[in-house]
């Protein structure tokens, strides 16, 4: 609580400053804390910087803390009459003032103003009290005033002189009247109960109007200031004949309570006085004898019938109340007086006005509830329920008002703010009052919101898929990702970078790169399909925030087959062809007896594609054969048959190229030769054997091989007879697996593979059993798996990551690989 502080005029000297100091020393000492309210009293008038009192000391702000509490100060009337000096310290008078013009007659008058500190927030209520200074004169209404008086006039009768208007109030207003001496008249002075100085005239004697027709006397007003000012009317009486019946109004003193919102026009009231007089001496007619220059201008008075009517804006704000003498006068000059006493009532026709002291714009988005944003001053002219008003805001924003004081709301943040949901507030403050009906207006106020780093990028998509073709170029565009992140400025600006992922090996060139801006992936290296069919890579985006908020997407990369490795020959070798030359291995043959029937199973050419989908799909042609209508191949088994039955007119020797073709784009292809002897029995073949080896062998290798001829023919001879005898004793039929007892040429259970074989088309393994003499049945071989259906590409390309290998192969089969 702070100690009333006072500023007194100069003029009352060192013993009232001296006071003054006793008084702020002991007050606190001998007194209860005073209210929050700083109250502070200053004559009117003084010129503009002059000190009305040492704010910041009294509020206990020292200088140091000055720069870091800004002090303000908030006014709610329409001119700013005070404000803080140069030095933010002292508060200081910024416009002359008139207390007459502020207050007229309230008293005392008093200024009221907020001063707001920050760090932390508060608010101090300041009163100013504006004292009066003599600075005005009494003044009376009119300057001349005519009294008549009829010789028949009684001592003891009052006229009334009206009244002199001093707008000072206390001792400095208007305190007597004084008469110029006469034998014949005294003053008497009345006081109204609004506290107005009336001087009335008193007939001391009586008049004779044959002695002297015509009194000047002189009227001043005197106030009780210092020096002492006045004011002078001269009075003029007089004296006429005798007329013995004086008008009588019907009241003494007519009481009107008027609305303010009354027309212009309307009417206000009636006087009424009777006579009992006859002819010309009851004709009254009514004027004002005493009425104030704002009264006149807003009521005039019929001088024939008495009605008052409103002739300009009454306002309760401009004035509360109106007084008035009514002057009923007859024919004859006798004459009656009459009070009006005039209330004006208050409507509300006044709304409230507003004004907003902003205290943080922008606001940062991460403010914590209860900071208070603005200050509101209320303020409404009417009285009563008229001038109570309510504030708050239109919207449901996260912002509420709270009173401070009677007529000051603060604004504060009633729940957190998220810049990227609103980056501004368009608040309006609605103030309305209680009045009947009820008036309101409104003052706006944008807010804007500051952003803090608070939301990590986030891509488009949590995972991205990007396929491309095998064989690409080094540095071609991969895909684009993107992430957006919804704050501002650099808390908004991302980029890019890999992360981590399978694709490459610690200290291996990565497989792709990102461009830290734009977030393009491109390729770093070309892509082999058989190497590599997919990997992925983690690309981080990072926002430019202090401190950084980052997230992480996946992007995996499926590498697309392209044609580029040619079918593989399996079976027969690739090096065993006719066209080997010295010491190559000799030729694979096959033995096809004379008496096999069409579709006798002759070979089957095996081959392995290390492409998948389509490029590994294989086809078999036969190309070259000394017969091509005795031998055909299937176009997706591979396997090579008899197209008819062998006939004696038929070489004995056949040798068949056969080419294996891919599906790709464009196709590539690679040959197999198979080299076919028709003969009954392997001893019948053995011949064509020798002349077609001692054509290409030299004779160790001859002699080698005639040796292993006859031991040949000594196993095959003793297998049959072991068949036949087998054959009497199971005429129901040998167990399938002795069908492959004679002379075995092949016993391996499946096609074997190189040791660097990746990925094939084989999709069975077969055993080839074949013996002389004898047509092998279309049973003896495994039949195929049943065909795949068809495969969309995006199986095609769904292969397993890098660094493991596919179990697929290709085979003569031809159908799309497992994979």
């Amino acid at each position: 609580a702070k100690p009333r502080m006072e500023v007194r005029p100069a003029a009352q000297g060192r013993a009232a400053a001296g006071r003054v100091v006793l008084l702020v020393v002991l007050l606190p000492v001998c007194c209860r804390a005073a209210a929050e309210r700083i109250r502070y009293a200053i004559p009117e008038e003084l010129g503009r910087g002059s000190l009305v009192g040492p704010l910041a000391r009294d509020l206990g702000l020292s200088p140091a803390e000055l720069p870091a509490r800004k002090l303000r100060i908030v006014s709610g009337d329409e001119k700013q009459y005070f404000t803080l000096g140069e030095d933010s310290k002292n508060l200081r008078v910024n416009e002359r003032i008139d207390r007459e013009g502020i207050c007229g007659a309230v008293s005392p008058c008093v200024l009221s103003l907020e001063a707001v500190v920050e760090n932390p927030f508060n608010i101090f209520h300041v009163s100013v009290t504006i004292q009066d200074i003599n600075d005005n004169a009494p003044q009376f209404d009119r300057e001349f005033v005519a009294i008549e008086m009829i010789e028949s006039t009684s001592p003891g009768a009052r006229f009334p002189l009206g009244s002199g208007r001093d707008p000072d109030i206390g001792t400095n207003s208007l305190q007597n009247y004084q008469l110029t001496p006469n034998p014949l008249f005294s003053l008497v002075m009345r006081e109204s109960p609004d506290g107005t100085k009336h001087a009335e005239l008193v007939l001391e004697k009586s008049l004779d109007r044959e002695k002297k027709r015509n009194h000047h006397l002189i009227l001043t007003a005197v106030d009780g200031g210092d020096p002492v000012r006045s004011g002078t009317a001269q009075i003029k009486i007089n004296v006429t004949d005798a007329n013995d019946n004086p008008p009588v109004f019907t009241k003494e003193i007519y009481k009107v309570r008027l609305l303010e919102n009354l027309p212009e026009g309307s009417l206000a009231f009636q006087v009424k006085a009777t006579d009992r007089d006859e002819g010309i001496n009851a004709e009254i007619t009514y004027s004002f004898s005493d009425i104030t220059n704002s009264a006149r201008q807003l009521f005039t008075l019929d001088s024939r019938t008495g009605d008052v009517k409103v002739t300009g804006p009454l306002d309760y704000e401009e004035g509360k109340y109106y007084e008035a003498s009514v002057e009923g006068k007859d024919g004859g000059g006798l004459s009656a007086h009459a009070k009006v006493h005039i209330d004006i009532l208050d409507v509300n026709d006044n709304p409230p006005t507003l004004s907003l002291l902003p205290i943080l714009n922008p606001i940062s988005e991460d403010s914590v509830p209860s900071t208070v944003v603005a200050v509101i001053n209320v303020r409404d002219r009417d009285s009563g329920d008229n001038g109570e008003v309510t504030c708050n805001i239109d919207r449901d924003l996260p912002f509420r008002l709270e009173p401070s004081s009677e007529n000051t709301y603060k604004l504060i943040i009633a729940s957190a703010l998220d810049r990227e949901k609103v980056s501004a507030y368009n608040i309006t403050i609605t103030a309305r009052d209680r009045g009947s009906p009820s008036l309101s207006s409104r003052a706006a106020l944008v807010l804007e919101v500051s952003d803090v780093n608070d939301n990590a990028p986030v891509f488009e998509e949590a995972a991205y898929s990007a396929y491309v073709a095998e064989n690409n170029a080094a540095g071609a565009p991969v895909l684009r990702v993107r992430a957006r992140d919804a704050d501002a400025g650099a808390n908004g600006r991302v980029s890019y970078w890999l992360a981590g992922g399978s694709a490459g090996a610690a200290g291996a060139a990565p497989y792709v790169s990102v461009e830290a801006r734009s977030g393009a992936v491109y390729a770093q290296r070309s892509f082999d399909y058989e190497q590599c069919r997919e990997f992925a890579v983690a690309v981080r985006a990072q926002d430019g925030g202090a401190p950084a908020r980052s997230s992480t997407a996946t992007v995996r990369v499926f590498v697309l087959d392209r044609n580029d490795n040619a079918p593989r020959v399996l079976w027969p070798a690739a090096g065993a062809g006719a066209s080997a030359g010295a010491g190559a291995a000799p030729a694979p043959f096959e033995v096809v007896p004379r008496s096999a029937a069409a579709g006798y199973l002759v070979a089957k050419v095996v081959a392995v594609d290390a492409d998948a989908g389509r490029n590994a799909w294989l086809s078999y042609e036969l190309v070259q054969a000394a017969e091509p209508a005795l031998f055909r191949v299937g176009l997706h088994s591979g396997e090579v048959r008899t197209a008819r039955a062998v006939s004696e007119r038929d070489a004995a020797k056949q040798r068949l190229v056969a080419v294996v073709k891919d599906h790709g784009q464009p196709a590539l292809s690679a040959t197999a030769t198979l080299h076919v002897v028709l003969a009954e029995s392997l001893q019948e073949a053995l011949p064509e054997l020798s002349e077609r080896a001692a054509g290409a062998d030299s004779p160790a290798e001859l002699q080698f091989y005639l040796v292993l001829a006859l031991a040949l023919l000594s196993a095959l001879f003793l297998l049959s007879v072991a068949l036949a005898v087998l054959a009497r004793v199971r005429r129901a039929g040998p167990p399938a697996v002795l069908r492959c007892l004679g002379a075995q040429r092949f016993s391996v259970a499946g096609a074997a593979f190189p040791a660097d074989f990746c990925e094939g088309t084989l999709p069975y393994s077969y055993n080839l059993c074949v013996a002389p003499g004898r047509a092998v049945a279309e049973a003896a071989w495994l039949p195929p798996p049943p065909p795949l259906p068809s495969l969309a590409a995006e199986e095609l390309v769904g292969a397993e990551p890098c660094g493991k290998r596919s179990p697929s192969s290709s085979a003569g089969a031809g159908e799309p690989p497992a994979d």
